[in-house]
């Protein structure tokens, strides 16, 4: 088994949970990189959690990178949890897999299993062709205050979800039929409408053996060829980063970084070696990929829409007053594969963009394209990506701001696609809306306290 672990790039990790008492729905938060652009949200968490042991005091919610008081959060972060190992808030489980049911406003039921993934097969760069892989760029530049919190972490906490692409579905759905055998570990609703979870301790020999097999089978060179037509330079993907890239990669560059103080004898079994992350099959009928859009802060709109004309020769607006004139123009450029229709929304009012001559294949790629360049050339610009056409809609609203709406990709595409041309724009896909991102829940020990 270790063995196979290893060729895997797994392992059987050793988690933490909460006690018995511990208020399971305050205890647990949704993915600190959500709803960034709302405060309030956060101030509800907060009011809501109140004194009581919570997730909230483990992570950074990135709503608050750039306020005042980091370095005191990430001292505080620490020693927390420190605080919860001492008192017992978290109590050690024995070695085994975790298979989680999660419920959404959504799905009944969207099924996963808890591993750690060694980031020694894991590889964000450009080109990578590593056993488990990105599907979108890597902004570097949003790494070093995440770093600042896990270099100093003995805990990790995962909000990170790895895809696999199992269509005759033989990694999970065994297990989940055998749901009602194993050691229920929690059951209880999350908070601010994050629907209900479920998780189980799977420890049978029997069944970690037979998910093992059928990941094995996923990794082989022979059927990862015939599946993607791949050639021989094409390094087999078994697991696509769905959601927390950065987390991953945080992680990752943390791993690196300890790696060079460490004895060579070190390294093979050191925990910061491996990340916990969530398993889930990419043709799980509880998934879904929604599109991520864009909300441009700090801007004149006009002078943001003549830019995107001047970045792309023959671009032009339209301001529609039925569906039918957006239909009409996204029938038109479907049948000219240079032309993308973005929709937009500015001071209240919804518009069209036409973009025409553009190289990229999705509308994320030729709009995140101008918008870097654009935001380069404006300071004070701030650009947010927005889960949910409700939120984009509101902000979109307000004086100064304009909100891009992108359509969504179909997920069965998602393997081919990175295999074949590398990762997607950054921010093209987001696997459901906001509330039905990864909740952080299970803890697992990276460092000694």
């Amino acid at each position: 088994m270790a063995d196979c672990c290893e060729l895997l790039g797994i392992r059987i990790p050793e988690v933490l949970l909460p006690k018995s008492g511990v208020d399971m729905t305050k205890w647990s938060v949704v993915a600190c990189d959500q709803y960034t652009s709302q405060p309030g949200y956060w101030k509800s968490v907060e009011d809501y959690v109140g004194a009581e042991p919570s997730t909230l005091r483990l992570v950074f919610p990135e709503v608050y990178l750039e306020s005042d008081g980091r370095s005191e959060r990430i001292a505080s972060i620490a020693k927390t949890m420190a605080g919860y190992l001492a008192d017992g808030t978290l109590a050690a489980q024995k070695p085994g897999v975790i298979y989680i049911d999660r419920k959404t406003s959504r799905a009944d039921s969207r099924k996963g299993i808890l591993l750690a993934v060694d980031l020694e097969k894991y590889d964000y760069g450009k080109g990578s062709q590593s056993l488990i892989r990105a599907t979108e760029g890597t902004i570097i530049e949003r790494l070093p205050p995440r770093i600042k919190v896990r270099e100093k972490a003995i805990l990790e906490l995962p909000h990170i979800m790895l895809l696999i692409d199992d269509a005759d579905k033989t990694v999970i759905e065994p297990i989940a039929a055998k749901a009602g055998e194993l050691e229920k570990l929690y059951d209880f609703d999350l908070m601010m409408g994050g629907g209900h979870i479920k998780g189980y301790r799977v420890d049978d020999a029997g069944l970690i053996s037979g998910m093992l097999g059928a990941l094995e089978r996923l990794a082989r060179p022979e059927t990862f060829k015939a599946k993607y037509g791949a050639d021989d330079k094409k390094g087999v993907l078994l697991f696509a980063v769905g959601d927390g890239n950065h987390s991953l990669a945080t992680a990752k560059a943390c791993w690196e970084n300890l790696k060079r103080s460490l004895p060579a004898s070190g390294i093979a079994g050191h925990p910061a070696r491996y990340a916990l992350a969530e398993v889930v099959n990419v043709h799980d009928e509880g998934l879904t990929f929604e599109p991520i859009h864009r909300v441009v802060f700090n801007v004149n709109v006009q002078h943001i829409l003549s830019s995107i004309s001047d970045t792309f020769p023959g671009s032009y607006f339209r301001y529609p007053e039925s569906g039918d004139c957006l239909e009409s123009l996204a029938r038109a450029a479907r049948a000219n594969p240079k032309t993308h229709v973005i929709s937009f929304i500015a001071s209240g009012k919804p518009g069209v963009a036409v973009i025409k001559n553009t190289d990229f294949n999705l509308e994320a790629g030729t709009l995140q394209y101008f918008l870097d360049r654009y935001a380069s050339a404006n300071p004070g610009v701030r650009i947010d990506y927005i889960h949910g056409e409700e939120v984009v809609a509101s902000l979109g609203a307000k004086e100064g701001n304009i909100g891009f709406y992108l359509p969504p990709m179909d997920k069965r595409d998602l393997f081919k696609t990175v295999v074949h041309e590398g990762v997607l724009p950054r921010k093209t896909f987001s696997m459901g809306e906001a509330e039905e991102k990864r909740f952080y829940l299970e803890c697992r020990k990276i460092a000694a306290y």
